[in-house]
C-alpha cells in the first residue's frame, strides 16, 4: 500500500478567535482581515512581535559576539591567515554541512587564506569520520579544522585531535552531550551555557555568523575593507541549507532566509544556475517550497548515495559546462535515490499494512540488514508524520552495527530517552525532533522495547492523532488578490512558519477529476463564486464524492494559478468532510 492510497483521518484543530486583537490588528498594519486573523490564531498579538514578525531587515541580525567563544575563534583564525597556515573546514554530509562548508570555503578564499574541506562518505566509512578528518589533516599539514554541523558530540574523537596537536573550531547547532570537546572555541547556540538568544539557528547558519564576525573584527582592526567583502553573496547558501535542514523560519532564521531567497534569484553560483534550469525552476519563483521540494532532495542524494564532496565542489564550481555536467549528475542521482525509497517505502508499507498491531503502540522501531542507510532518514521522517508516531528505522551493516534515523512528534522529544538509553547505543546525537544514532544488533530488541514502552506511557490516544492544524475562516468572497498579496508578508513559509490553512463549507459543482492518477481536481461553489480545488494525493476518496452538489467542510491554502497568462486563485485543498 503507498502512502499515496493512504487516506489520512485528520482531527481538526479549529483557531481561538479574537476579533478585537483581529480589528486592532488590521487598524495598526492595515492588512487584511484574514491575514490579521491569521497572525491571532498563530499567537502574535502584541504590536512588537507583529512588527518583528513582518518587517525585521538585515540590521536586526544579532550581534556575532554574542556567543561564546566567537572572540577566540576570530583571533585563532586571523592568525592562521596572518601565518599562512592551513585551514581545513571539515562538514558533514547533508545539504546544511555541504552549504555551510562551501560557505567558509569561499569566505576563507576571498580572504587569501589557504584552506580545504572535507566531507565524509558516511555510507562507506567504517570508523569515526571525524578520525578520518584527522588523518586528512595531518597528511595534508593542516593545523586548524573548522567544523560544520558536526562534531559536538564526538568528545573522544576531539581529544585525539587535540593529542596530535590539530587545533579545532567547532560550529554545529546539534544538542551536545554531557561531556564537551576542550576546543579553540565552541560555537553552538544550544550549549547550556550560551548567551547566543537565536536556538533555532542551522549549522550553515552558525557558519555564516563566524564569518559575520571575522569580517567585524578584521574591519575594526583595519586588515579589511568593507569594500573587499559583501556578507550577502552568501546568504544564498544559508537559505539553501536552513530550508533543507528544516530550520525554523522564525526570528534571526526568517530574516537570513527571506533575504537569502532575494539572493538566490540573483546568485552567481553557475551551479545553483543550472540545477535551477534542470528542476524547471525559473529565478523569479525561486521559494523556500521550490528549494525543500526540488533543490534540497537532488543535493541531498549525495548524501544518500554518493559522494557528498561533489555537493560543495558544485556550490564552488566556476566553469559552466562543469556546471551543467554536475547539475546533471545531481539530477541522476536523486533518480536512483528515488528508486530506492519507492522499493523501501512498498515494503515497509506492505509490512506494517500485514502487522495491524504495529499500530496499537505508539511508537514504531524498524530494522532490516537490506535498507539503505542513506535512504532511511526519509523513511522515518514519511512514517513518523503519516502515522505522527515517534519512529526509528534502522539499518543494520554486515559488521552488525545499525544506523538509526529517528523523527518524532512535539509531545514525545528524543534526547532525554537517547540519554536513559545511552548505554545500549555506541553514539547518538541531533535534536529533540530528529536524532541520528548507532547501535549493536544485539541491543535493537532492548532499546525497542524500552523506547516504546516509554511511549505508551507517556503518550495519549490523542497525541498520536494525525492533527490540521487551521488558522483562519475565510469565504470565497475572502479570496481576493488583496488577500493573496497580503499572505506574501508572511513568507518565506516553511517548518515553524506553515503556510496558512483556511477552512469554509462549499459544494461540490460536480463530481471531481482524477489528476495523474493519484489527485484530485474538486469544482466547488459557494453563493455565487465557483473555485477549482487540487487534493494532493486523495484519488482513493473520488467515490464519496459521486453526487452532486454534496455540502462540503474543506480546509485549504489559496493559491495563485497561472494559466495561458492569465492569473486566478485556486485552492490547494489539505483536507475535506462530508456534510450531513
Amino acid at each position: 500500500m503507498s502512502f499515496l492510497d493512504k487516506a489520512e483521518d485528520f482531527f481538526w484543530v479549529e483557531p481561538k478567535e479574537n476579533p478585537q486583537e483581529t480589528d486592532r490588528l488590521m487598524d495598526e498594519f492595515n492588512i487584511h482581515p484574514t491575514t490579521a486573523k491569521l497572525l491571532v490564531a498563530r499567537g502574535m498579538t502584541d504590536a512588537s512581535s507583529v512588527n518583528k514578525f513582518l518587517y525585521s531587515k538585515l540590521p536586526d541580525l544579532l550581534d556575532p559576539y554574542l556567543f561564546p567563544g566567537m572572540d577566540d575563534a576570530v583571533k585563532r583564525i586571523t592568525r592562521a591567515i596572518d601565518d599562512d597556515e592551513g585551514i581545513l573546514i571539515y562538514g558533514d554530509n547533508d545539504v546544511d554541512g555541504m552549504t555551510g562548508t562551501a560557505l567558509l570555503t569561499d569566505f576563507f578564499k576571498t580572504l587569501g587564506a589557504k584552506v580545504h574541506f572535507y566531507v565524509p562518505n558516511r555510507n562507506h566509512l567504517k570508523r569515526s569520520a571525524v578520525i578520518d578528518a584527522l588523518n586528512f589533516a595531518i597528511e595534508q599539514e593542516y593545523r586548524i579544522v573548522i567544523t560544520v554541523d558536526c562534531s559536538i558530540t564526538t568528545t573522544d574523537e576531539i581529544e585525539e585531535l587535540i593529542r596530535d596537536k590539530v587545533e579545532i573550531i567547532i560550529t554545529d547547532h546539534h544538542e551536545p552531550t554531557a561531556k564537551l570537546p576542550h576546543c579553540v572555541a565552541t560555537l553552538n547556540p544550544k550549549l547550556l551555557n550560551s548567551t547566543y538568544p537565536n536556538r533555532d539557528l542551522t549549522g550553515v547558519g552558525v557558519a555564516f555568523k563566524l564569518a559575520h564576525g571575522l569580517t567585524n573584527y578584521l574591519i575594526a582592526n583595519k586588515k579589511l575593507s568593507p569594500k573587499d567583502i559583501d556578507l550577502k553573496n552568501y546568504l544564498d547558501l544559508v537559505a539553501l541549507g536552513t530550508v533543507a535542514d528544516m530550520g525554523a523560519l522564525t526570528n534571526e532564521n526568517r530574516i537570513l532566509v527571506r533575504y537569502g531567497l532575494k539572493q538566490l534569484k540573483n546568485t552567481s553560483r553557475i551551479g545553483l544556475k543550472k540545477l535551477f534550469e534542470i528542476c524547471d525552476i525559473s529565478m523569479p519563483e525561486i521559494s523556500a517550497g521550490a528549494i525543500a521540494s526540488k533543490i534540497a532532495p537532488r543535493m541531498n542524494s549525495l548524501g544518500r548515495i554518493a559522494d557528498p564532496r561533489r555537493g560543495v565542489e558544485f556550490l564552488l564550481v566556476n566553469n559552466e559546462s562543469v556546471a551543467e555536467v554536475m547539475a546533471k549528475e545531481l539530477d541522476l542521482n536523486n533518480l536512483e535515490r528515488q528508486k530506492i525509497e519507492r522499493l523501501l517505502s512498498d515494503e515497509i508499507d506492505e509490512y506494517i499494512a500485514t502487522h495491524p498491531e504495529i499500530l496499537k503502540e505508539r511508537a514504531i522501531v524498524l530494522s532490516s540488514e537490506n535498507w539503505h542507510p542513506g535512504i532511511i532518514p526519509i523513511i522515518s521522517s514519511r512514517i513518523s508524520k503519516q502515522y505522527s508516531r515517534p519512529t526509528i528505522i534502522i539499518s543494520i551493516d554486515n559488521e552488525g552495527v545499525g544506523k538509526g534515523s529517528m523523527r518524532t512528534i512535539k509531545e514525545f522529544p528524543l534526547l532525554p530517552i537517547l540519554k536513559r538509553n545511552s548505554k545500549l547505543l555506541m553514539n547518538f546525537g541531533g535534536h529533540d525532533m530528529a536524532s541520528g544514532m548507532t547501535i549493536h544488533k544485539d541491543n535493537i530488541l532492548e532499546f525497542k522495547k524500552s523506547f516504546i514502552s516509554e511511549a505508551n506511557q507517556t503518550l495519549k490516544l490523542e497525541d498520536v492523532q494525525s492533527k490540521l492544524y487551521l488558522d483562519a475562516h475565510a469565504n470565497f468572497s475572502d479570496l481576493t488578490f488583496d488577500l493573496m498579496d497580503s499572505l506574501t508578508l508572511l513568507e518565506p513559509f516553511g517548518n515553524e512558519n506553515p503556510s496558512p490553512i483556511l477552512y469554509c463549507h462549499a459544494k461540490q459543482a460536480w463530481p471531481p477529476k482524477v489528476i495523474n492518477k493519484y489527485h484530485l481536481k474538486l469544482f466547488l461553489e459557494q453563493g455565487d463564486r465557483f473555485l477549482e480545488g487540487i487534493a494532493i494525493g486523495m484519488a482513493n476518496r473520488r467515490r464519496d464524492l459521486y453526487k452532486k452538489g454534496l455540502s462540503l467542510k474543506i480546509a485549504f491554502t489559496p493559491q495563485v494559478n497561472y494559466y495561458h497568462k492569465k492569473a486566478s486563485i485556486q485552492l490547494y485543498i489539505r483536507d475535506f468532510k462530508i456534510m450531513g
